[in-house]
């Protein structure tokens, strides 16, 4: 099965989730920039937010690159990503209405961690479908940073029953260890690859 579909379909799915995040922010009423200042925590888990779905579709492009061909399972387990990343926009909406409060913030959490997991499912169908000795497999390796991600996240939600700026403090660490792209795959693709 080729892959272009499910590409596109993914591609048009997370950019209405980002023009969903950005409609939650709404136009202060008044004309000074303190009136501003309420805005702030919407504006703080709005970028927080479009970096972690920006960080999505850069890796899942990658992924997808090196990917020759596609099946069933792999398109199901597309699709539970991208259920778990349309999510997003309602988790940081709340969070930011909320100003980073406890349940929004654990709430946020638990929908980062799912939305991990489903990225780890799909990586796995999809080396399971190129095969162990695919240019994919040996490019996402053991996925260390997929791991610590998770480790990153539970520890979060346990620590936002003390204090969920510790939380948002440690989905911005996850954020920053995934923010510069993986280049794992380009570095093991070779020319005649692309």
């Amino acid at each position: 099965m080729k892959k272009g579909r499910l590409e596109a379909f993914s591609d048009g799915v997370i950019a209405i989730i980002i023009t969903i995040m950005v409609l939650e922010l709404h136009v202060p009423h008044g004309e000074s920039v303190k009136d501003l200042v309420p805005l702030l925590p919407v504006f703080l888990s709005y970028v927080l937010s479009f970096v972690y779905v920006g960080i999505y579709w850069n890796n899942h492009h990658h992924m997808i690159y090196a990917a020759k061909t596609i099946n069933g399972a792999i398109l199901w387990a597309n699709l539970h990503l991208l259920f778990w990343l349309s999510l997003i926009p309602f988790t940081t909406a709340w969070m930011g209405e909320n100003h980073f409060s406890r349940w929004p913030v654990i709430l946020y959490g638990v929908v980062l961690i799912m939305n991990g997991m489903a990225y780890n499912l799909l990586c796995r169908l999809l080396v399971r479908q190129a095969g162990e000795g695919s240019t994919l497999a040996v490019a996402l390796g053991k996925d260390w940073k997929g791991k610590l991600s998770v480790v990153i996240y539970l520890l979060a939600i346990a620590l936002a029953f003390i204090n969920p700026w510790i939380s948002a403090a440690l989905y911005v660490l996850v954020a920053m260890i995934w923010f510069i792209p993986d280049r794992r795959i380009e570095r093991n693709l070779s020319p005649t690859d692309e």
